[in-house]
């Protein structure tokens, strides 16, 4: 497995969760099975040009984006995956998360 392959494979689960999608639905919006999916995501498989493209489309962003490795410190996509995170929580979680929050902003403001 190599590490480019392991890096856009991150890359794509970031970009699908921004998005909110489950691996399933993903692989129906670009008629792939969600196994598939999933090995590019770990980086044991990856994908034809065509796919790329279908990849791309399906999360909004233009190909190169699928190829952006760098951690990223943009506003818009940080706010997106906390979102994503926040969805899955309980209520007692998010109860936790919010006084935490309001702690947080005590001590650095």
């Amino acid at each position: 497995m190599k590490s480019g392959n392991k890096s856009f494979g991150k890359r794509l689960r970031i970009l699908r969760d921004i998005k909110g999608y489950t691996q399933e639905e993903l692989a129906e919006l670009v008629d792939l099975e969600y196994q598939t999916i999933s090995r590019i995501e770990t980086g044991t498989y990856f994908t034809s040009y065509e796919t790329l493209d279908k990849l791309a489309k399906a999360l909004d962003v233009p190909i190169k984006e699928l190829f952006n490795y760098e951690e990223s410190n943009n506003r818009e996509e940080v706010i997106f995956r906390i979102k994503n995170l926040l969805d899955y929580c309980s209520d007692k979680e998010l109860d936790f998360i919010y006084a935490t929050l309001l702690n947080l902003k005590k001590i650095y403001n």
